[in-house]
């Protein structure tokens, strides 16, 4: 079964470590991206939270203001008596309004600063994005056909979505955030030491505890996580699989068996989840008990100290002032700001370490070798309605001699499938290839199109190697018509047009004529505006072949490799089409992969193939006289 592994955002509380991030370089280079794409606003990011955070702390010190400079003093101020008992002389409130006003200021600053903040990282983050998902595609289409053959599509799809969307995560909240309580924690540890440095000792003591028991239950929670992580890969992969194959289970009637086996994977992602997440869900009420804790206990001990009115440098503040009333409400709303970003510092590493991950395998992807393309030779037009080659000043016309020499080819270093390959194309030549399945066919048109770099010999294309020629214009002066058809989401026209982009509508339509696409064509519904589902799914396999054709015939190339291009098509069909197909071919050097041997009888020379080797060559009459393996394969009758 092949195995999904989604990159989607991690639960937090895994146990993750600074020491873990060190380990994941992509992260670093993550950061080194924003940095470069975006200093300016990282440098207006960094001054709001750092405003947005003293503000927080000023808020917390100003209750000391004003329960000592303001309230107490006010239930001191002097009585009268009056007619009907003691009469205040009525406090003076102007201060206090200004005071308020001030703070008033100050938090709407910080307001201003965490919208300003919000909104600089959104942008930033999607930017990021953007560039991340241009510059994976942009590489990815410069990837070799070998990455793909190594990895599913889910998996490449996957590093698209859900992997780049880890990242938006991170660089949109947990980055801000864990700089936030960063900047939150250094604010109130100063402040809390200029107000009381016993009461300090006692915050610390409790924030190493709170500290203490998050690493250790997040250590036990993340063999779990590792085991969600597996099983919902083993899940999306199993789904997969089912959504794809839908027609192969119900022709089967393997319903009630796949139910059954999704129950059981489904069953073990429950559990393992479950597991994970009734540890994590644990960290939060301890860490919040703990931080009450804390909050009794410097009560008590600052009420002790403030009663007894201990004194001495020890139990005064940074300014010299004993411990009030005031002081120690304050104190007690910076234990708060203090204990609150030691839990958010950790979840917000858990997450950034777990969201590595997702960094990893997108610069994975960017990292994979792209196919050389050291080609100087290039394709251009002669004025003339043909095409020619161009080497520096010197230019060649495009006979369309195609030659292999002596090549061999093994898609892994140790499993070899082509040997020593050898024979010429001369222009307008039509040459077939024939054997069993895995003899090397396709191989060897992957090879000419440049899809795989062989390992030893070599191919010339008019005289010159084919390494040398640009990929662009060497794909372009080939025409192909692939084993495996594939068709976009779009009309049929458009479809047709892929071929040649600046085709016109009648050019487009005289292709399917000519391949004998265009009957059935106008029996669709808006015949060539009819819109096309997903690969064609609202087609027959033939229907879409005949496209496939007509999508190389628009092109109008010099070489033509047709890989079983007609096995889809019924008998009847393929008579019909064989005409045009010659008349495609006329005057073009043509490679033809042939699933049925009727259809290469009158090529110029017929490659046998057996086990990588081209074992027989020759025109139809000639290997059929030979009596040897094409004789074999013609008449089915098996030679002794």
């Amino acid at each position: 079964m092949r195995q999904f592994q989604p990159g989607g955002r991690m639960e937090r509380g895994s146990g993750a470590t600074f020491k873990d991030l060190k380990k994941s370089a992509s992260v670093g280079r993550l950061f080194k991206l924003i940095w470069k794409l975006y200093k300016g606003r990282i440098a207006a990011v960094l001054l709001c939270i750092v405003i947005s955070s003293v503000t927080s702390v000023a808020s917390a010190l100003f209750t000391r203001n004003l329960i000592d400079d303001y309230i107490l003093p006010m239930l001191d101020s002097p009585a009268i008596s009056g007619l009907f008992g003691d009469v205040g002389v009525g406090p003076d409130y102007g201060p206090l309004a200004f005071a308020i006003l001030r703070l008033s200021a100050v938090l709407l600053a910080g307001i201003i600063a965490g919208y300003l903040s919000s909104m600089l990282m959104i942008k930033v983050g999607q930017g990021t994005m953007l560039r991340l998902r241009r510059d994976m595609f942009q590489h990815m289409e410069k990837l070799p056909l070998r990455y793909f053959d190594s990895h599913s599509h889910g998996d490449v799809m996957s590093t698209f979505t859900n992997d780049v969307d880890t990242l938006r995560q991170v660089i949109g909240s947990t980055v801000p955030n864990l700089f936030s309580a960063m900047i939150t924690l250094c604010a109130t540890f100063v402040s809390m030491i200029a107000l009381s440095i016993p009461l300090t000792i006692v915050t610390m003591g409790i924030a190493a505890i709170m500290f203490y028991a998050t690493r250790k239950l997040g250590s036990l929670s993340k063999v779990y996580f590792k085991q969600r992580q597996e099983n919902l890969g083993a899940v999306n992969g199993f789904i997969e699989e089912m959504v794809s194959g839908q027609k192969v289970v119900k022709v089967y009637c393997h319903e009630k068996q796949a139910m059954e086996q999704f129950a059981e994977l489904n069953e073990k992602l429950r559990k393992s989840v479950f597991n994970a997440n009734k540890i994590t869900s644990i960290v939060m009420p301890v860490n919040h008990n703990l931080g009450n804790f804390g909050y009794v206990l410097l009560a008590v001990i600052g009420a002790l100290i403030a009663i007894k009115g201990l004194d001495g440098a020890f139990f005064r503040g940074l300014d010299g002032t004993m411990l009030t009333l005031g002081t120690l409400v304050s104190f007690l709303t910076l234990q708060r700001n203090f204990t609150r970003p030691i839990s958010q510092i950790s979840n917000e590493i858990n997450s950034l370490v777990m969201a590595s991950a997702g960094s990893d395998r997108v610069y994975a992807m960017l990292d994979e070798i792209a196919q050389e393309d050291k080609g100087d030779v290039t394709l251009e037009s002669n004025g003339k309605g043909s095409w020619q080659w161009k080497d520096g000043e010197k230019k060649v016309p495009l006979e369309g001699l195609v030659s292999l020499q002596d090549v061999d080819f093994g898609y892994v270093p140790e499993k070899q499938v082509l040997y020593d390959i050898t024979l010429t194309a001369y222009p307008g030549q039509k040459i077939a290839f024939v054997g069993g399945t895995g003899a090397g066919k396709t191989t060897i048109t992957n090879l000419i199109n440049r899809f795989y770099e062989i390992q030893d010999g070599t191919i010339l294309y008019d005289g010159f190697p084919v390494s040398g020629i640009s990929l662009d214009s060497l794909r372009r002066s080939l025409g192909t018509v692939l084993q495996e058809t594939h068709l976009f989401s779009g009309t049929v026209m458009e479809n047709i047009r892929y071929g040649r982009l600046d085709a016109t509508d009648e050019e487009c339509k005289a292709a399917a004529r000519l391949v004998c696409a265009d009957q059935f064509i106008r029996r669709l519904p808006l015949g060539y505006e009819t819109m096309l589902n997903a690969d064609g799914s609202n087609l027959s396999q033939g229907e879409r072949q005949l496209l496939a054709i007509a999508r190389a015939a628009v092109a109008d190339p010099p070489v033509l490799i047709l890989d079983e291009a007609t096995s889809s098509i019924d008998t009847r069909t393929e008579k019909l089409i064989q005409k045009g197909m010659d008349s495609l071919m006329k005057g073009r050097t043509s490679f033809v992969i042939a699933h049925r041997l009727s259809t290469v009888r009158n090529a110029d020379y017929i490659m046998v193939m057996d086990k990588g080797r081209i074992i027989e060559r020759g025109k139809h009459e000639e290997l059929l006289a030979l009596k040897g393996k094409y004789y074999e394969l013609y008449t089915g009758n098996e030679i002794s």
